[in-house]
């Protein structure tokens, strides 16, 4: 039998705000639950009760109670904590004292700024003042085309106190891409920074929020962040206003407009590398709740706790993160390159600022591997107990390489959601053991299930992840989709009434999870279907190969596995080496895994937010054309897969 590579102590357990949340449970509703397990099945069997004591433990603020908790028919129609009354912003901003609520930190190594929650509250009252003065009021967007700092934090909340839909982007979305998100919501009011640094280098954008302006008509004023310190004299932003401008009033309280629980709150957007961004719509209280339980009963934080997320304001883990000044937490914002000036620069902040929650992603965490860190020996860790890691499965090798080389007593919780539900469906639980390659747990409150083709739950068996039952954090709809056609063909088409993520998973006897990779993606030659991530694992163990890509290509009305590979400095792809890979995957897994050709790559496209774009890839191979170029970090990498399957003549 497979033996743990973690177990929590008894203390850590029993000072958790899981145990205690159990333990009030137990007494409230009389059950008799001595485990995760035993929690999460009543959490499922009687979700209207966890929800609600969810509410009351994490001290939620509505201004009128609700009526009925759950009214539920099928998962579309499921409505929850109906005639409630509240605001997104206020259940943040609920703490008002001299603590540090953001530690804003960027590139260029200055001293961190310091942000008290008394600071963060008077400045959003400030901006919800200037914002109000613009008309801006319930319904209307306002988006943010912003770098990961303090002031995209306020704007956000700003906005949502009057209940206002926040949408954003980061600078490193090129204008097409921006344009295809914005100009579909129609913002109001757009904050924008006038640059940003990324590796060292210096780019400014004040051209592109021009021609933002310009572009789309609904926008009606831009404002500003000096975060180069740029000039607006001649950037062609006519009646645009400095962030200092927009503040410049003496507000100190805030008009916290009070809605109902759905009111939308986010508009986040899907990849958009095969098509037009999809606009998914989130309301206040089921993210609120949805946030609540990941930080406090998943992640085990408390008010003393300092929390970091490598994250940018165009990915859902920001939204994540800054969900977090609910439990009252410190959260520290880094905007720049995790390789600059060295991979050691996000350790010595775990060092420096006290971290105890480091955020980041398999990618981040094989790079550091691959360049030899021992981020343990060389930096005082001793604050940190919990790593999460998200964006891509997690190997068993990633695994091993976190308890050997950064901490032995450490929570490393692997996570899975999306931002089509802005949280996850399986993440991390601190009561109970940690098993390399699997995620711990199914969520709370999650009725996460495997099912085959024929719509059965399996164990022990790949098959497609669904959830069963409604939760909170479904989204409210997609934008511009008034008969929700779109939201439902994108959930609950191939089962009807139930959704279907997407993701290829196993669920195993202990009750963990390992994610295959997205089922789109879903390779199946000779009609056996396998998991992307399967082949990763094995690839991506060998000391050659630093990143690697597979896709299926359709010939003869079959599918041919083709795998891309980036190769260590030195290393060559000889027939030796193309025969170790394939000796590794066959070893490993199966026969029909071995991919039928392996060529060299100098990168992996992947997206803004560092996955791996293998839709894109399996298109172009199929003579499919592949549009919204703008999507990808470095497009260039595309071009060279074409270029190199040209050569081998494969498309």
């Amino acid at each position: 039998m497979e033996q743990p590579i973690w177990t929590p102590g008894a203390e850590r357990v029993r000072n958790s705000n899981l145990h205690e949340f159990m333990r009030r449970a137990n007494v409230l509703h009389g059950i008799e639950a001595t485990t995760y397990d035993d929690l999460h099945a009543w959490s499922v069997r009687e979700p209207a009760a966890f929800w609600e004591q969810l509410w009351h433990y994490a001290g939620l603020r509505a201004s009128r109670p609700w009526t009925s908790v759950l009214e539920a028919g099928d998962m579309r129609s499921a409505r929850w904590f109906t005639g409630a009354r509240l605001n997104f912003a206020e259940n943040l901003l609920r703490h008002r004292d001299q603590r540090t609520a953001l530690v804003v930190v960027d590139e260029r190594r200055r001293q961190p700024q310091r942000i008290s929650y008394a600071e963060l509250h008077r400045a959003v009252a400030r901006l919800a003042r200037y914002l109000r003065g613009c008309g801006v009021g319930p319904g209307d967007r306002v988006a943010g085309y912003l770098p990961n700092c303090g002031e995209a934090v306020v704007a956000m909340l700003a906005a949502t106190s009057l209940g206002a839909v926040w949408s954003s982007c980061s600078p490193d979305f090129g204008s097409r891409s921006v344009r295809d998100r914005f100009g579909q919501i129609g913002p109001k009011v757009l904050v924008a920074a006038d640059g940003y640094r990324y590796h060292g280098k210096v780019i400014r954008t004040l051209e592109r929020t021009a021609d933002l302006a310009r572009e789309i008509d609904a926008i009606e004023q831009v404002i500003v962040v000096p975060f180069l310190g740029e000039r607006l004299d001649g950037a062609g932003l006519d009646g645009a206003v400095s962030w200092s401008q927009a503040l410049d009033n003496d507000a100190e309280t805030i008009d916290f407009v009070q809605l109902p629980f759905d009111h939308p709150v986010y508009i986040l957007y899907s990849s958009g590398t095969t098509g037009v961004p999809k606009c998914i719509v989130h309301g206040a209280g089921g993210t609120l709740l949805q946030h609540a339980k990941e930080h406090l009963l998943h992640t085990d934080l408390k008010r003393d706790d300092v929390l970091f997320y490598f994250t940018t304001c165009g990915w859902m883990m920001w939204n994540w993160l800054v969900g977090a000044l609910g439990c009252g937490a410190t959260l520290v914002l880094y905007d720049g390159s995790p390789g600059h000036p060295d991979r050691g620069v996000l350790w010595r902040l775990v060092e420096e600022l006290g971290i105890t929650v480091f955020g980041t992603s398999p990618r981040f965490l094989a790079s550091c591997a691959g360049g030899s860190l021992h981020p343990g020996r060389d930096h005082d860790l001793s604050s940190l107990h919990t790593l999460l890691s998200t964006g891509a499965p997690l190997s068993r090798e990633d695994f091993a390489w976190v308890y050997r080389e950064v901490k032995a007593d450490l929570l490393l919780a692997s996570i899975s959601g999306g931002t089509d539900i802005v949280s996850c469906f399986m993440l991390g639980c601190p009561t109970e053991p940690v098993y390399a390659g699997e995620i711990q747990k199914r969520g709370l409150g999650m009725k996460v299930e495997a099912w085959d083709e024929a719509g059965a739950a399996v164990v022990g068996v790949k098959a497609e992840l669904v959830c069963t039952a409604p939760f909170p954090s479904m989204p409210v709809g997609f934008w511009n989709d008034a008969d929700g056609a779109r939201y439902s063909a994108a959930y609950f088409q191939r089962y009807p009434g139930v959704w279907h993520h997407g993701d290829f998973i196993e669920i195993t006897p202990r009750g963990g999870v390992v994610v295959h990779g997205r089922s789109d993606a879903t390779l199946n030659p000779g009609g056996v279907r396998i998991g992307t991530a399967e082949i990763y694992r094995q690839v991506e163990a060998l000391d050659e190969v630093v990143d690697s890509l597979v896709v299926g290509r359709t010939v003869d009305h079959d599918v041919e596995v083709v795998l891309f590979v980036v190769l260590r400095a030195g290393a060559v792809l000889d027939t030796a080496l193309v025969e170790r890979i394939k000796a590794q995957i066959r070893e490993h897994t199966t026969p029909r895994h071995v991919p039928r050709r392996i060529l060299a790559l100098g990168d992996i496209p992947r997206t803004l937010n560092g996955k791996k774009v293998e839709l894109a890839v399996r298109d172009l191979l199929d003579g499919r054309p592949v549009t919204n170029r703008d999507t990808l970090a470095n497009p260039a990498a595309l071009d060279e897969v074409a270029a190199v399957a040209q050569a081998q003549a494969l498309c």
